[in-house]
């Protein structure tokens, strides 16, 4: 581990990680705000007998929460693994 420890590599590790923060937040804010905002258009759409602006508020913008932690850290983990800064098992 600690080979891989120079300058370059800390900052392409924060680089990816930088990024792959933005993306979450995005997609937070998205199913967070953006979503909600639309839910009487929505409405209009119907999902497994739903409105579907009902159902993104009841339990779309949750699964897809559940769904982004688990995304989120599977990538932060391969970004730890390709810089070598990833925890021993």
């Amino acid at each position: 581990m600690a080979e891989h420890k120079s300058q370059g590599n800390m900052v392409g590790h924060w680089h990816k990680t930088r990024n792959l923060m933005w993306v979450c937040l995005a997609i937070w804010f998205f199913f967070s705000f953006v979503i909600h905002l639309f839910a009487p258009s929505l409405n209009t759409v119907t999902f497994i007998g739903f409105p579907l602006g009902f159902y993104m508020a009841a339990q779309g913008s949750l699964i897809v929460f559940v769904v982004l932690i688990f995304w989120f850290a599977r990538s932060q983990n391969k970004i730890d693994e390709e810089f070598g800064v990833h925890e021993d098992e």
